[in-house]
Parts: structure tokens; sequence; C-alpha cells
């Protein structure tokens, strides 16, 4: 018997990276899972790969959602657990509050936090009509420190965490059996994180290797967390083991951000 058996789960950006990590452990667990994304290819083949349901979905298209929630309940009857996993990074290369362009800070904003509210707009319906669930948005470590060479997804991250508050006070209001809660992954060597390091080592005349060492040394616990590291806490938070736990900020670091040490530049 496992944690989720019986229970139907959504993963956005579940293709590739943290997203894959979860959907492979909700699915450990007994969930059915769908994962969706823009890698209609890549994610046709980890569905087929590893026993999940892939729908093609961008997390900015309102009528996207609509679609994505309506062929779940259609093909599964019910959704039960949505993870709003999806988000970009953007470019560091010019990224400091007074380089950031307007363009750049809108892209990075519909994707992390408008692609994450309209997930738990949809989401709050689909699992109201379940009868109760959880609803699991990612956030970072970059939500809860300061981001001065990565602004705008600091500023999502952030938005995110605040949100994440706001939709679990309100299904507490309305009674509606539905958790929220965000999780706060530090650095954690995914595709993102590669194209991250490339970024910063380019801002700092250095190297992608050189970056990670220094990021590394900063981490308390002397290592990064893995997809697998964060995927257990997103388990945790979809399960009744969690049934008691709503607005949390789930931090899963290595201890940056309780030791004051985050310094993603």
């Amino acid at each position: 018997m496992g944690r989720l058996d019986g229970k139907n789960a959504l993963v956005t950006g579940g293709a590739s990276g943290l997203g894959k990590a979860m959907a492979l452990r909700l699915r450990s667990e007994g969930a059915t899972v769908v994962i969706s994304d823009l890698q209609s290819e890549l994610g046709t083949c980890v569905a087929g790969a590893h026993g999940f349901t892939f729908l093609e979905h961008d997390v900015c298209s309102e009528g996207g959602w609509t679609e994505l929630i309506a062929a779940i309940e259609a093909r599964f009857k019910r959704l039960d657990i949505v993870v709003n996993n999806a988000g970009i990074l953007g470019s560091v290369d010019a990224a400091t509050p007074e380089a950031t362009p307007l363009e750049h800070w809108r892209k990075i904003f519909a994707v992390n936090v408008e692609g994450v509210f309209l997930g738990c707009r949809a989401g709050i319906g689909a699992l109201r009509r379940a009868g109760g669930g959880s609803i699991i948005n990612i956030s970072s470590v970059a939500g809860l420190l300061a981001t001065p060479s990565a602004t705008a997804y600091g500023a999502s991250k952030a938005a995110v965490r605040h949100l994440t508050k706001s939709v679990a006070q309100y299904c507490a209001e309305q009674k509606l059996a539905i958790r929220c809660n965000s999780v706060h992954p530090g650095d954690v060597m995914t595709p993102l994180w590669d194209k991250a390091a490339e970024s910063f080592a380019r801002a700092r005349g250095t190297s992608p290797q050189e970056v990670i060492a220094h990021e590394r040394s900063l981490t308390p616990l002397g290592d990064f967390p893995t997809p697998e590291d964060i995927a257990a806490a997103v388990a945790y938070l979809a399960s009744d083991d969690a049934r008691w736990v709503t607005g949390d900020a789930l931090i899963v670091d290595g201890g940056i951000v309780n030791c004051d040490t985050f310094h993603p530049a």
C-alpha cells in the first residue's frame, strides 16, 4: 500500500528536471500521474517510459488550464493533487534591479506567477469537486532571500510564497478540505541549474564548474539537494501524513536559508 494509492496527480513541467523526479516519486507512492509540459516530444517519451499520462500544456494559457483539467477529469473522473512546478529562471546576464528589462520581468512573471495562479485557481475547482486534496507550489529559496543578481526570478518566487498562503487561507475559510503549501528548493543539479551556472559564469568571468563549486561551498550540509530530495518533500505534502499542514513553506536547501548563506550570483 502506498501513501497515495487511489489518488490522481498533476505535475506541470513534468517532462524533465524536478518535475520528472516529482512525478516518479508520486507514482512510486501509488498515485496515477499526469505530467504536462510544452516539450511535447520529450513529455510523450517520458510518459511512455514511466507509466504517466502526458498532456501538452502552456501554464500561461487561461483556456489551456480549462482544457487540461477537463481532459484529466474526463479520463480519471477526479483530480486530487496539483503540483505547480513549471517555471523559468530567465537570463541572468542583465538581471539586477537596475539592468532588468521590463520584457524580461514580464516573461518570468507570466510563467512563474501567473502560471501558478492559474494552476491554483483551476486546481481549487477540480479539488473541490473531488472533495478535497493538496496543491503544492514550487517556489525557491530565492523567494525567501534577496536575489540582487536574479531580481525578477527572486521576486516571482516570493510572489508564489505569498499566493500559497492566500490560497491556503481561502480554502480553509471555505471549508474545502484543500491544503496549499509551497516547497523551496536550494540549488539542485537539473538542466535549469546547468544553464544558470553557465550564465553566472559569464557574468563572473569564470567557469560553470567554479560557479557550482562556489555555490556548493556555501551550503551548510556541504552539498546540493537532489531532485529526489525535493520530490520526497512534495510526496509528503501530497499525502495524508501532511493532512494538518497548510500554508507552510517547506525549505529543502541543506541549511542555506536558516544560515543566511544564499548568494545566487
